[in-house]
């Protein structure tokens, strides 16, 4: 059961994240949208997006809360029938740009990413019960999903767009995941009683020799949770990593092409993105989180000092090593969230924990991309300032893991 049934779950589980990972592919379906209201404004359309992130972490908090509530196969069934109503809704836009704005606020906006937030944090609550011995491994691999859905069915949906129209493509959209859910509800359950028992790791052999007993991590009420100096420190480390990942990420085939490459280079920070939730997942297993938020901290300085040196070379070749790098921190992130919540806080309460950190993302969200846009007017339009706070918020992130290791430590 322990090598068999769990990881049957976790693969179903990276592929349902797949499905829910598209919120993400918000600039695929920006350049369509804009073409077919050529008078809606970009603020407008980013409105979108920073609404349906805000949804996605009140999302997730409302499936935390109630999970004594509502069971996991009921959730997964109201996040179908969010997600459904989402994509179904932004396929009948009408002509008019006003209505039509405020149509995707509700459909796309509020019901795509509370249903996004709603089913994920269902999804990552309940298959983190099936992993405790690895933990950050099984985040990384779930996170993978979510991670690459952008890249993966965005890809798909830009086709098709081009193809079918952007209508037909919500529509197809709309059910394919809606179906996506409803399977996840049929795979996807937590451990009963006895399977989680027996999932619990063994103690390692130096204390089986000594006889020590077991060590029962103590679940903490959210309320607990914010009480600790270990969250707060956690969350503005995450906080200013993930903002500097931001920096460029969202403009990566940009700057990929303002160095003389193709755009499409820009998705090796996509794939840099997935793979460094599973580095960082395993190493969090492995040596702990100490070394694991470390490791993290000094991708992201490699990837400014590379940054920085592409530009004063004007080599894309380095531009794209370093984007690789900020790939690796940045995707490092959220499986570094999941584990580290998992593992210091305890799995009783970890919905609602995991939930509250993810919360993050919105601090995130309105720091990176504005201060990439300040910097680059300023910097009329090169991107060297960027690439500069990149690695300053590198070494205010290697700061923060100065005094989070020393609080870890304490509390170990």
């Amino acid at each position: 059961m322990k090598s068999g049934k769990r990881w049957i779950i976790l693969i179903v589980a990276a592929i349902s994240l797949l499905f829910l990972g598209l919120i993400y592919a918000w600039s695929i379906f920006k350049g369509p949208l804009s073409e077919a209201y050529p008078s809606w404004t970009q603020s407008q359309l980013s409105l979108t997006f920073t609404i349906s992130m805000a949804m996605f972490c009140i999302g997730g908090f409302v499936g935390g809360i109630t999970g004594k509530v509502f069971s996991l196969r009921t959730k997964f069934f109201i996040s179908a029938v969010m997600l459904f109503v989402a994509f179904f809704g932004a396929s009948m836009l009408p002509a008019n740009p006003s209505t039509a704005i405020i149509m995707l606020y509700v459909f796309y906006a509020f019901f795509g990413g509370g249903g996004v937030g709603f089913a994920y944090n269902a999804i990552i609550g309940q298959v983190a019960k099936w992993f405790p011995d690895i933990i950050g491994l099984a985040s990384g691999i779930m996170l993978m999903g979510f991670g690459l859905g952008a890249l993966v069915l965005g890809g798909i949906a830009s086709s098709m767009m081009g193809s079918i129209g952007i209508p037909m493509t919500f529509k197809i959209l709309a059910v394919a995941i809606a179906i996506a859910m409803v399977l996840s509800a049929i795979f996807i359950k937590a451990p009963t009683a006895e399977e989680a028992a027996a999932l619990k790791p063994a103690p390692k052999a130096e204390d089986a020799a000594e006889d020590k007993p077991a060590v029962e991590i103590k679940s903490y009420t959210p309320a607990e949770m914010l009480k600790s100096i270990n969250f707060w420190l956690f969350l503005i480390w995450v906080i200013c990593i993930s903002s500097a990942g931001l920096l460029v990420v969202n403009s990566a085939a940009n700057i990929s092409v303002a160095y003389g490459g193709a755009a499409v280079l820009g998705m090796m920070v996509s794939l840099a993105n997935g793979f460094g939730r599973i580095v960082n997942g395993s190493i969090f297993d492995n040596k702990g989180g100490r070394l694991a938020i470390l490791v993290c901290t000094l991708f992201l300085i490699v990837a400014g000092g590379l940054l920085i040196l592409g530009d004063m070379m004007n080599s894309v070749a380095i531009i794209i090593i370093g984007l690789i790098f900020v790939g690796l921190a940045f995707g490092g992130c959220p499986a570094l969230c999941s584990a580290y919540v998992s593992r210091m806080f305890g799995p009783e309460h970890f919905p609602t924990n995991f939930s509250i950190i993810n919360f993050n993302l919105l601090a995130a969200a309105a720091i990176g991309p504005t201060l990439s846009a300040k910097l680059l007017d300023a910097a009329g339009g090169s991107y060297g300032t960027n690439f500069i706070a990149v690695i300053v918020m590198a070494f205010i992130g290697l700061v923060i893991w100065v005094f989070l290791a020393r609080a870890l430590k304490k509390a170990n």
